[in-house]
């Protein structure tokens, strides 16, 4: 029961967040961390997705990334939203 609270309130805060610019960092193996940064997308029921920033100077392709709430919960990946003044 605590921990399905937990997502719900993750998810709410994701919710009212979208639009925002975050910067994540997620677990990439042993003691290996990737850090992002982003705007959050969309909310979906069981996910999230972030569009990531690209540099300038690479001709790449929008690239969006998509993580579960629990993903958040078991801090998997951690989300760190900006001011909207930075």
């Amino acid at each position: 029961m605590f921990i399905q609270k937990e997502l719900i309130k993750i998810k709410t805060d994701l919710a009212e967040n979208v639009g925002h610019k975050v910067t994540l960092t997620s677990k990439k193996g042993r003691k290996q961390y990737v850090t992002r940064q982003g705007v959050i997308e969309n909310t979906y029921p069981s996910i999230f997705t972030v569009k990531l920033d690209t540099p300038e100077d690479l001709l790449a392709a929008e690239r969006r990334v998509s993580y579960s709430y629990a993903d958040v919960l078991t801090r998997t990946v951690e989300l760190v939203i900006c001011d909207p003044e930075d």
